[in-house]
């Protein structure tokens, strides 16, 4: 009886101690991670930060710093939203991947074929030589629609305009393309809008039902919703530097509304999340778990792009920015709107999602780019994870 007593003893604390160590480990994560978001906070200038890491378990560490808006002082949590920005073409670019992988779109082939009949598509720059990959990696010469301040005129002009995806392509249409399709890059969200309207002639719904019925539901993210409406619930107040000259206001909602209509972003964005769902999404997505198939050798077909972007020698691909970093690749996305800022990404040699998120746009809004801080954050968890 005793020593079946002894046994039973010693088999519960091998189970509980994996428990205990991982428990101890998290904590210790927390612990750096939030004293070096505290550093970047104070040497910064956005009023809140929230950043969440899925560790190779599966575990997960949130950290929040500051607060929501300076006006009411309340601490930011890890459950308020904030816009993602371009962020969400990431989802856009894992549909396309899926719809080719079942051979209902190809990737190289024209984007006119899709558009066959309708006279619009003939007036954007290139529609007779762009391919279906060229738009997803900024490849196709398309101007941005966004750097048009007939567009900002309207959007702010307009709060309640039903934006539609001919609405933005409207403001390019005419227009003379940056280069001949393949022989360039120029990141641009009207290449994705483009791509917006092809899944949706293929699936035969709309982009956000796609997005929800294979990604959002499968994968349980809860917290990671359309921003096609100008209240959003969670989101919190963002505040906009960068855009001011535009006519943004500095707070983008006012009694909680949006001062206009996100929805414009649609495929070029076009969703409102919390850092925990980024690092969630970063982790799926580009660990290929998204769907069933092998989507991460097309994903991965990736090209050189203008540094000013996204640093010297990255490279992107189908929703994918591959960085080189002291902990290796880097492959995420990063995502500007008008109050927000966010990046997220996954370390393939180091099995970590990282996701960061500001209620602040502008670089000036922080001291360390954001990319860097996802680095610095994966860092701090490799080494406690080594310990």
């Amino acid at each position: 009886m005793f020593q079946a007593a002894v046994v039973v003893c010693l088999c519960s604390l091998l189970v509980q101690a994996p428990v205990e160590h991982r428990a101890d480990v998290k904590a210790r994560i927390k612990k750096r991670c939030r004293a070096l978001l505290d550093k970047i906070h104070s040497q910064s200038k956005f009023p809140g930060g929230s950043a969440a890491l899925v560790l190779p378990d599966g575990g997960e560490v949130e950290i929040t710093v500051g607060v929501t808006d300076p006006d009411n002082g309340r601490p930011l949590v890890p459950a308020d939203r904030m816009l993602s920005g371009s962020v969400g073409k990431t989802y856009v670019a894992a549909a396309a991947l899926q719809l080719a992988a079942a051979k209902k779109l190809d990737l190289d082939a024209k984007a006119a074929v899709y558009f066959e009949g309708e006279d619009w598509f003939g007036k954007l720059a290139g529609s007779d030589k762009m391919t279906v990959r060229h738009l997803l990696c900024h490849q196709s010469g398309l101007a941005r629609y966004v750097f048009d301040r007939r567009f900002w005129k309207d959007l702010v002009g307009k709060p309640d305009k039903n934006w539609q995806p001919r609405d933005m392509l409207s403001y390019v249409l005419g227009r003379k393309g940056l280069f001949e399709p393949g022989e360039g890059w120029a990141y641009a969200d009207t290449n994705y809008i483009v791509v917006g309207l092809i899944i949706e002639r293929v699936s035969g719904m709309s982009v956000y039902e796609y997005v929800q019925k294979h990604f959002l539901t499968p994968h349980r993210l809860r917290d990671t919703v359309p921003s096609d409406h100008r209240r959003i619930k969670g989101l919190i107040q963002g505040h906009s530097r960068l855009f001011k000259s535009f006519g943004v206001p500095e707070r983008v909602l006012h009694d909680g509304v949006f001062v206009f209509n996100p929805k414009f972003e649609w495929c070029g964005g076009g969703y409102c999340n919390t850092a925990a769902d980024l690092a969630r999404w970063a982790r799926i997505l580009y660990s290929g778990k998204a769907f069933d198939g092998d989507y991460l050798r097309e994903m991965l077909k990736t090209v050189p792009v203008d540094p000013r972007y996204f640093g010297r020698k990255a490279r992107y691909g189908p929703g994918c920015i591959e960085r080189r970093t002291e902990l290796g690749r880097l492959l995420g996305h990063d995502g500007v709107f008008p109050g927000y800022e966010s990046v997220m990404g996954w370390f393939p040699e180091r099995k970590l999602a990282v996701a960061f998120q500001i209620n602040q746009d502008g670089s000036r809004a922080i001291s360390t780019p954001m990319d860097k801080v996802l680095v610095q954050l994966a860092t701090i968890a490799s080494e406690e994870l080594e310990e």
